[in-house]
């Protein structure tokens, strides 16, 4: 235990002193980093593939999830996609240095809002080990030092990632140890980044399984931006386009089930159920998927089985969705707000007015008109690679990229000026 006290604490320490470095490296250099780390996983590509293979066999062995050897599996173009999210980066702005507003006061001082790195960013991830090129690279981008702290099926996969990193910040003149892997699989490792190690953490970022959230959110001492579920709701509303809904819906839920902008509750308003509700259960069921309604649901499609009051606020991560026909947009903001984790919601309507009223009154991170929830991701925002989803008020909501990644201080330019 001393010993990976004293090795992480050496970890926080080293992370501190570069991201002073950082927090002051031109835009220009930060970008030849990313191309260059970007160059090394390319030509990493077959030794990172190894490790990985091992990893995912050893995983297999265990008797794991499919969904699970899926998210830790690196195949040849999870590789590539992981390289090229790092030229897309570099192709972004810088935020660092951005003026926010700024305005002269009567006594003809100028205050300029600046942004700035938060510092040190802490992640603690599960899985999947690309998570480790995404989040080092974002946090380096906007000027933060980055501690990774990867899951022990895919430790070596991401060890080997963040080698690639640091060989290319080196190539670009700046301190390897901005991109830190916490070099141990040790589960007290975690708690001490979950205490701030020694004041070196500014910001947690879990990336994970609700478990891990939830131990996180619940244990740290330094802010942490997160999402403990994605219960993500799509409200069919009376208005709707219905081959527009059936798309939405089918799309919502069964493009990817088992990531956090997946729907997990259909909600059809009463008014439009008589031509709507059977025509979006068929078109669900035929998929493969499996829904669990209320009474109208279950009167409308016999394949539909009964819903419980547990199925309401259910994160399946499954081609499993609850529905329940409520009486307009009233009750479906309700449920909403009863049963949702205020990660992303979306409504099906042609009318403008009942929309704008979604959007306005619906408190959830992100909502969504006439589109799916699986938007919900940073890359789809036009932000490049994300840290995660955070469904907190304070600082970060919603997809957490590079500008959510920096906080903001105030410069102020004077003439002589003294308080009476």
């Amino acid at each position: 235990m001393s010993d990976t006290r004293e090795a992480m604490l050496a970890l926080g320490r080293a992370a501190r002193a570069a991201a002073r470095r950082l927090a002051l490296a031109p835009t220009a250099r930060k970008n030849d980093a990313l191309g260059a780390m970007a160059a090394d996983i390319r030509k990493a590509a077959a030794s990172i593939a190894a490790e990985n293979a091992a990893e995912t066999e050893a995983a297999r062995d265990k008797g794991v999830k499919e969904s699970f050897l899926d998210r830790l599996l690196l195949t040849a173009p999870r590789i590539e996609a992981m390289a090229q999210g790092l030229e897309d980066l570099a192709a972004l702005p810088d935020p660092v240095g951005a003026v926010m507003s700024e305005w002269t006061r009567p006594n003809g001082m100028r205050i300029a809002r600046v942004r700035v790195p938060i510092g040190v960013i802490g992640i603690v991830f599960e899985s999947r080990p690309n998570v480790a090129a995404d989040a080092g690279a974002l946090c380096m981008k906007s000027g933060n030092a980055a501690i990774l702290r990867g899951g022990s099926d895919g430790f070596r996969s991401a060890t080997a990632i963040v080698g690639c990193l640091q060989r290319g910040l080196r190539a670009a003149g700046l301190p390897e140890t901005a991109i830190q892997a916490v070099p141990t699989v040790d589960r007290d490792a975690v708690g001490m980044m979950l205490e701030g190690l020694g004041g070196a953490i500014d910001v947690l970022v879990p990336r994970g399984g609700k478990s891990l959230v939830a131990r996180v959110q619940a244990e740290a001492r330094v802010p942490v931006f997160s999402h403990l579920e994605g219960i993500c709701h799509v409200y069919v509303d009376r208005a709707a386009d219905l081959e527009m809904a059936k798309k939405i819906v089918l799309n919502a839920k069964m493009r990817r089930t088992g990531i956090c902008g997946a729907a997990e509750t259909l909600l059809v308003d009463r008014a439009g159920g008589a031509t709507q509700l059977r025509p979006l259960i068929r078109t669900l069921v035929e998929a493969g998927c499996e829904v669990r309604g209320d009474a109208e649901a279950q009167a409308a499609d016999a394949r539909v089985r009964p819903a419980t009051e547990e199925d309401w606020s259910t994160e399946y991560l499954a081609p499993i969705i609850s529905l329940r026909v409520v009486n307009g947009l009233e009750q479906a903001m309700e449920h909403i707000a009863r049963y949702g984790s205020q990660h992303t919601d979306a409504i099906v309507t042609e009318d403008a007015a009942t929309a704008e009223r979604f959007l306005r009154e619906v408190d959830s991170a992100i909502v969504l008109r006439n589109a799916s929830t699986q938007f919900a991701d940073g890359g789809e925002f036009g932000f490049g690679a994300e840290l995660g989803i955070a469904t907190g008020k304070l600082h970060a909501r919603g997809p957490i990229g590079l500008e959510q990644l920096t906080t903001f201080k105030y410069q102020v330019r004077g003439t002589g000026q003294t308080r009476p």
